[in-house]
């Protein structure tokens, strides 16, 4: 015999849906421009922009090195490339690794992230499962199996009920991690609204990563450079444009019928 079919007031989706889509949307918003004002800005030491620029050299090197004569490429690798007195051969950079006991600036925007994160998710999610407890509030389109209870039905203990609904605090969480496009395409892409990401962050230490390996990355330039040959693309272009088919037939005829009027 199969279960009768469960029917929702039209006041739920009014008093209980969207409260909680426009709650969770605005707490969004309001917690990306309160990052934007907390954050603090990182300061670049000169060693660091130096470094950084010499990369891109390099790189650009590699890249338009075919548009600068052969002479003129090598010396520029020999500066960077030379096995004995090289940039990227002669450079090593000391890495010092960020420690929270000597650079107090890492305990601030630790507590600045649990400020604008962690403490408006614990606050409005107890609020919304405090205010709209108990609230069957939609149904999924497909059909669900038992385990699924635990993580969408929060806050209602029934086991006849089916797997598909969704409860008002499991709903909540659903709109936390699923409003991630309506922000990327407000906000853009990199955006402090975006919960998941910045839970992402904050598991895989992202948020204390550590500072960039100046001398690894030394290494793998040089190795790009020390592969890359010169291959002027300026080569035979006489030859190319002797060869090529001068079409100035359209030109001429042209021409005739303006003189002609």
């Amino acid at each position: 015999m199969a279960e009768p079919e469960l029917l929702l007031d039209s006041n739920i989706r009014l008093w209980v849906v969207l409260p909680i889509v426009f709650i969770t949307f605005f707490v969004g918003m309001i917690r990306h421009y309160v990052s934007i004002l907390l954050q603090s800005d990182k300061k670049l030491t000169q060693e660091q922009v130096s470094d950084s620029q010499v990369l891109i050299r390099s790189r650009i090197l590699r890249e338009n090195g075919k548009y600068i004569s052969k002479q003129s490429f090598l010396m520029r690798k020999f500066y960077f490339n030379n096995s004995e007195d090289g940039f990227f051969k002669k450079t090593k950079r000391k890495v010092v690794p960020p420690s929270p006991m000597t650079d107090p600036t890492m305990l601030t925007d630790m507590m600045k992230g649990n400020v604008t994160n962690v403490l408006p998710m614990i606050l409005i999610g107890g609020w919304i499962n405090m205010t709209f407890s108990g609230f069957v509030t939609t149904k999924v389109p497909f059909p669900l199996t038992l385990r699924f209870k635990p993580m969408l039905q929060q806050g209602i203990e029934l086991l006849s009920l089916d797997a598909s609904w969704v409860s008002s605090a499991s709903w909540y969480f659903l709109n936390v991690f699923g409003l991630r496009s309506i922000y990327s395409l407000i906000l853009g892409q990199d955006n402090a609204a975006d919960q998941s990401r910045v839970m992402q962050e904050q598991m895989t230490g992202a948020a204390m990563a550590m500072p960039a390996d100046t001398n690894k990355a030394f290494k793998t330039e040089w190795e790009a450079l020390e592969l890359t040959d010169h291959q002027w693309a300026l080569d035979d272009l006489e030859e190319e444009l002797m060869g090529t088919d001068l079409n100035f037939e359209g030109m001429f005829k042209r021409e005739l019928q303006t003189s002609m009027f």
